[in-house]
């Protein structure tokens, strides 16, 4: 059955595997779009989450929306509107800072709704900077992920607080289930990262990057003072190898090298949760959302994450969850030290707490549903 209802059009900047919440939310919001018989259509310059696009009922136009070339983006103001014009679009809506200055353009030449979506906190240290960022705060209406996101976009940019929506991202339930994790997955991923059965284990999701606050996990991990846990840090370094090395030689210095592995990218993220005793997000910097604190407690784990951004609001807070200063070793430590102390009967209560917040307020349906009443207001009659 071909779709009849309004064309709507995400501009994004790629499709890249291991892409974050612009890429998952654009995929999540075009199968919504799809299944409500509207006509979903993506815009970017492709990459290898592309056939998500496809398998969500979207069609996806190659354009070079990547770049940050003033000429290159100035010729994608003429190649959307085209796409525009060709696929009789009715709304634009843009999730990046780039490809967003040529959306806008298109959209306001074509007399259409201009919508953006704001994933992320920009640095805005410089005029030049603050400039390019506000064409983020410039849509006909704009979503956050966050109250967090919200406020940092309202104290950057002047926009009328009544054009901003908050509106959580959402996770796949259906991915993130510990019912549907089998113990096959579980065994498989406990043989390829050689976990011993005897030792519980402490997970950190999240790329290396310094912000992450890997090095403040390793400091934590010293004042804790144990060697019966095993700590696994589950992320690729992106090319960051200098800063890898400087972790693995705070491991060596602080007599941790039996207790913290690295593993890379971890393709099964559901069962590495579930494989996990405790969850951490030690982020220095503030999440915009906090995806690892909604995944870790979709899946029943405790969690630990830092007391800033949007781990504020999606932390179930109760007895297996807890919220700590960020950069506080001697805090994560003791956070760890009752996480770690936790009786089954505990754990399993909190867990299904746990998930039953998350079904109700971080699905991906209800991301995509509240995404698709931002349409509907804006194309009413």
């Amino acid at each position: 059955m071909t779709n009849t209802g309004p064309a709507i059009l995400q501009v994004l900047p790629s499709l890249e595997t291991g892409g974050g919440g612009v890429e998952r939310s654009a995929i999540d919001v075009a199968r919504a779009l799809s299944i409500a018989g509207w006509r979903p259509i993506v815009a970017s310059a492709g990459g290898a989450m592309k056939h998500q696009i496809d398998r969500a009922g979207a069609v996806h136009i190659e354009l070079p929306l990547a770049t940050k070339n003033p000429l290159s983006m100035y010729r994608n103001i003429g190649r959307l509107a085209r796409v525009i014009a060709e696929h009789g679009v009715e709304l634009v809506h843009a999730r990046s800072r780039a490809p967003a200055w040529s959306a806008r353009a298109a959209a306001r030449r074509a007399g259409i709704p201009f919508v953006t979506t704001v994933h992320g906190t920009h640095d805005a240290g410089w005029i030049g900077k603050r400039l390019y960022n506000s064409v983020m705060a410039s849509g006909d209406l704009v979503i956050t992920n966050s109250g967090f996101t919200r406020n940092h976009l309202m104290g950057q940019q002047r926009i009328d607080p009544d054009k901003v929506r908050v509106i959580p991202r959402g996770i796949d339930l259906e991915l993130f289930d510990p019912d549907r994790v089998s113990a096959e997955r579980m065994i498989q991923l406990t043989q390829a990262w050689r976990l011993p059965d005897d030792q519980q284990v402490i997970m950190l999701p999240g790329r290396l990057t310094r912000w992450k606050g890997q090095g403040v996990l390793i400091d934590a991990l010293a004042k804790l003072g144990r060697r019966d846990v095993r700590c696994v840090l589950v992320g690729s370094d992106q090319g960051r190898r200098r800063y890898r090395a400087e972790l693995e030689n705070k491991v060596t210095a602080a007599g941790l090298q039996g207790v913290v592995q690295f593993t890379d990218h971890c393709a099964d993220m559901p069962a590495a949760y579930r494989l996990a005793d405790v969850v951490v997000s030690a982020s220095t910097d503030p999440e915009a959302f906090g995806r690892v604190a909604v995944e870790a407690q979709a899946m029943g784990r405790p969690i630990i994450a830092t007391a800033h951004g949007g781990s504020k609001e999606t932390i179930l807070p109760q007895a297996t969850a807890w919220l700590v200063p960020p950069g506080d070793a001697d805090a994560l430590a003791a956070a760890l030290d009752e996480a770690l102390a936790l009786d089954k009967e505990t754990r399993e209560a909190a867990a299904l707490e746990k998930q039953t917040y998350v079904r109700a307020v971080f699905s991906r349906d209800l991301m995509s549903q509240r995404t698709l009443e931002v349409y509907r207001e804006l194309l009413q009659p």
